[in-house]
């Protein structure tokens, strides 16, 4: 069985989770050309390494960020969003 550590509820079965994209900067509607809004809506980065995505525990209702290598599919740590990067 696959397991994805929440920074509330330590390890957890996959099955308990929604992935929610990756983490990306929006840009900022006041200035953002159309052009940068179509990059941000329609482009992603689609090559192999580690990426900083969105999950969600549905148990919990907390959304946190995982940063995974896609390459490997193993998630090297998960950290509420706002932590600074630290491991919560």
């Amino acid at each position: 069985m696959k397991l994805l550590r929440c920074p509330i509820n330590g390890l957890r079965p996959l099955q308990e989770f929604l992935f929610g994209g990756e983490l990306r900067d929006m840009p900022d509607p006041a200035v953002a050309t159309d052009r940068q809004w179509a990059d941000y809506v329609f482009n992603r980065q689609g090559e192999p390494g580690i990426r900083k995505e969105w999950w969600y525990h549905l148990a919990s209702g907390t959304w946190f960020i995982a940063e995974r290598d896609n390459a490997k599919d193993v998630i090297l740590r998960t950290y509420l969003y706002g932590a600074g990067g630290q491991d919560a």
